[in-house]
């Protein structure tokens, strides 16, 4: 088990986290092995500081967000927010807490539902957690997240494939504030898109945390823009944490040779 120092600064705290997929075989299609995608990690993220998680395609940084965020099930392990045990909730018990967090998806053309409004994308959580809101005051919070994000509130009747990939990530962003959450998990927020607008999308995110005082799990697989944006930064590789330090410190004197492996790979300007 990987020890990690809390203090109550901490919005976040994982102990010991693993994920483990099942491997089914035979005609009876029984368990016959895992995949430890998460194989016993520990960390925290403290309160209005972004974290970076690291690491290339099947690292496991994107199943342990989704574990964070309860979309896919802990095997063995604990969660904790602002002190309490998340991962040991019902889903009943933990419904309050998914209000304060929120993911931002990877892929913006996957992650909006082609078939609704921009409005009808946005106000989608309204409708779960503010259920006495009226259809104005819904309209006037839409209005007000997407000049908040930079698009104009007009589009509120448009649909996704009207927009390009960064306007859509936009619209995901506005989406994940809706509630007004405290903890966003960043799921490769700009891997899908154009280096010029990637940059556009962290100042953006980097803006709204000054404003809003949000606290970020940053998962990239580009060392590059994880070091832009981070305050430390954990590499990831086959499931374990192999490094971890602030992004000064990761890109002055990388440790391990995985993480000098992946700052190899960042294209030089």
């Amino acid at each position: 088990m990987t020890e990690t120092n809390t203090t109550t600064d901490d919005l976040l705290v994982v102990r010991d986290l693993k994920v483990h997929f099942p491997v089914l075989g035979g005609v009876l299609q029984r368990t016959i092995d895992y995949v430890r995608a998460v194989d016993g990690i520990s960390f925290r993220v403290p309160r209005g500081k972004t974290v970076g998680l690291v690491g290339e395609s099947g690292s496991g940084k994107t199943t342990t967000g989704r574990a964070i965020a309860r979309l896919v099930p802990l095997t063995e392990g604990s969660i904790s927010y602002q002190g309490v045990e998340t991962s040991a909730l019902s889903d009943r018990e933990f419904q309050s807490y998914r209000k304060r967090m929120q993911v931002i998806f990877q892929d913006p053309f996957g992650s909006l539902n082609p078939r609704m409004t921009i409005f009808s994308i946005i106000a989608e959580p309204l409708d779960i957690h503010f259920k006495d809101w009226s259809r104005s005051q819904q309209e006037d919070r839409v209005a007000a997240l997407l000049r908040k994000v930079g698009l104009d509130a007009d589009f509120m009747q448009r649909y996704p494939h009207q927009f390009s990939g960064g306007q859509r990530q936009r619209i995901g962003i506005a989406r994940a504030l809706a509630v007004e959450p405290e903890f966003i998990i960043c799921d490769e927020p700009v891997s899908a898109l154009d280096v010029s607008v990637q940059a556009q999308i962290v100042n953006l995110l980097q803006d709204l945390q000054d404003e809003l005082g949000l606290t970020y799990l940053f998962i990239a697989h580009d060392l590059a823009v994880v070091e832009h944006i981070s305050d430390e930064v954990l590499v990831m590789s086959q499931g374990k944490i192999v490094e971890q330090a602030s992004a000064e410190a990761i890109y002055r004197d990388p440790q391990h040779p995985y993480t000098k492996k992946l700052l190899a790979a960042v294209p030089q300007i």
